[in-house]
């Protein structure tokens, strides 16, 4: 059974930081490729981020040279650290794991970010 278990979350003011992790437990970790998405109120879900299971990542064009993805398979947990944090980027924050087995899509509850102007 895979869980994932997001943390980090909070309220910052524009221009802060934090940093997200995201614990997956019930597969080998390191084969899957790992995902951010975050969604705000009103709106579709969207990808944030990606790192695969060969380390390569891809940010969506809004985050890019703000946010980074990372991955720790000894611990088999992905971060993603935001800073330069906008009011726009108020969102609850998903972690999705890829099953290297069987391609299926695994979600964590969310942990929400909001960011004040």
């Amino acid at each position: 059974q895979v869980q994932l278990v997001e943390s980090g979350g909070g309220l910052v003011q524009a221009g802060g930081s934090l940093r997200l992790s995201c614990a997956a437990s019930g597969s080998v970790f390191s084969l899957n490729d790992m995902y951010w998405h975050r969604q705000a109120p009103g709106k579709q879900r969207d990808l944030v981020a990606t790192i695969s299971r060969h380390l390569h990542t891809d940010y969506a064009d809004s985050v890019k040279g703000r946010f980074t993805i990372s991955r720790d398979n000894a611990k088999d947990t992905v971060y993603l650290q935001m800073s330069g944090l906008k009011p726009e980027d108020t969102a609850v924050y998903y972690c999705g794991l890829r099953l290297y087995s069987t391609d299926e899509m695994f979600w964590g509850q969310g942990t929400q970010v909001t960011v004040s102007s």
